[in-house]
């Protein structure tokens, strides 16, 4: 569907225009005519690195080109490229240069070029992605909750997993689903959890939350994790999204359903859950 394309690139022609102003992931998102939850895990998805990052790095390199080309001090181009200090713009500067912005001053100096990305769409070959529409009622999970920022939480979320394991609290909430929610920002809130029983008592530090009725596209993963969900995950958005025309995205969440272990990491099976209106 060329509107999907279409829609993430606006959001990146948005980002380049403003990149001397205050960027907004919620003003971002709304480009692309999804969500600031959605926009942000396509965004790494596609391009393999966050909203965050593409923008720091787009601004440092053009902050480069501009100490390098021109007069500009420090502090001047420090405070257009959005640095409280010039100390902060330094550390930053460096640690993606590997020299500082005085030395980048200098004629003949090295400097790391991170050009503007253009999101194309290429299928190669025939492989179906397997996939099933599905209407499911409301239904209650409980969990264990917590907060992460869309910047940081690839490698967060399986530090959660093992601590939860690890600490035995699996005994409690084994882990049928992973469920990320929208919360603000780019904070969202991801859930380790199971199915509620009501009839059983709430455990301390444990909460509630209910998954609205609706439709839901299911894509089974087959393998050894997580390579098997984040191959799924990809395709997902890379090839199903933009070339399905009946369907959009709907709900502000997304599922991972886990079935138990086998014993065989590569007998492993489990479910990404999106949810989906009709177009």
């Amino acid at each position: 569907m060329i509107g999907w394309v279409e829609g993430i690139q606006n959001a990146i022609e948005y980002i380049e225009e403003n990149l001397t102003e205050e960027l907004k992931i919620q003003d971002i998102a709304e480009k692309a005519y999804v969500s600031a939850f959605h926009f942000q895990r396509i965004f790494n998805i596609l391009c393999g690195f966050t909203v965050g990052e593409y923008i720091r790095s787009r601004r440092l390199s053009l902050a480069a080109q501009e100490l390098s080309k021109s007069d500009a001090r420090v502090v001047d181009v420090a405070i257009k490229y959005g640095y409280d200090s010039p100390d902060s713009f330094t550390r930053a500067f460096t640690k993606f240069h590997g020299i500082s912005p005085s030395a980048a001053k200098l004629k003949g100096a090295n400097l790391k070029s991170f050009a503007q990305i253009r999101i194309k769409i290429k299928l190669e070959g025939g492989n179906m992605l397997e996939y099933k529409i599905v209407e499911k009622a409301q239904f209650t999970v409980i969990g264990k909750a917590r907060r992460f920022n869309s910047d940081t939480s690839y490698d967060e979320i399986p530090k959660f997993w093992d601590e939860h394991m690890e600490s035995g609290e699996n005994k409690i909430v084994c882990g049928t689903y992973g469920i990320c929610m929208d919360f603000e920002g780019k904070m969202f809130e991801y859930l380790i959890a199971d199915n509620y029983l009501p009839w059983n008592e709430i455990p301390e530090g444990y909460e509630t939350r209910v998954i609205p009725a609706g439709t839901w596209a299911v894509f089974p993963c087959r393998g050894a994790l997580p390579k098997s969900l984040q191959d799924v995950n990809t395709r997902i958005w890379s090839e199903w999204f933009p070339n399905c025309k009946e369907y959009k995205l709907a709900g502000n969440y997304n599922i991972e359903m886990y079935t138990p272990p086998t014993g065989n990491p590569d007998d492993c099976y489990c479910e990404i859950w999106v949810p989906v209106e009709r177009i």
